[in-house]
């Protein structure tokens, strides 16, 4: 193949791919309960927002939430959300959001238990503690699905 078939060829897939990834965000709405007064919330709400998600936030608390998508307590954070069915509990970075919308297991959903530092929306500086996403199960039991791994202080 030529060097101008190539680029042309390149720049089409590119642009195709970039379509498909905005289609998708532009489709997928993510529902959140939060405290309205946390600030890490708003700005796990504003990293979704920025990976392309449609995001509605209510602000009345997530302990009904958690309690109706069967996030098991022991997962708690500080606040829940429901995407295509799953839930989503604390921190979770928007790219394993997309994971698991694009592999659908069959599981509640995924959790960041706590407050990481450096998980999204609780971004200080360069630190960063090492944290696991969960991958919730059906019946409860958890697996690691992705770890983040701390920066040295």
């Amino acid at each position: 193949m030529n060097p101008t078939k190539r680029t042309t060829l390149m720049a089409g897939l590119a642009v195709t791919l970039l379509g498909a990834t905005r289609s998708f965000a532009a489709r997928t709405s993510i529902e959140v309960w939060k405290s309205p007064a946390c600030d890490c919330c708003s700005g796990w709400v504003q990293h979704l927002q920025a990976s392309g998600f449609t995001v509605k936030v209510n602000d009345t608390g997530n302990t009904a939430a958690r309690k109706r998508l069967n996030v098991p307590e022991r997962l708690g954070s500080c606040h829940t959300a429901e995407v295509a069915g799953f839930a989503i509990e604390g921190h979770v970075p928007a790219g394993e959001i997309k994971r698991l919308l694009a592999e659908r297991p069959r599981a509640i959903g995924l959790a960041v238990a706590g407050m990481p530092v450096g998980s999204p929306g609780m971004e200080d500086g360069n630190r960063r503690e090492a944290y696991d996403v969960l991958l919730i199960e059906r019946g409860g039991k958890t697996r690691v699905y992705k770890s983040y791994p701390g920066t040295a202080l």
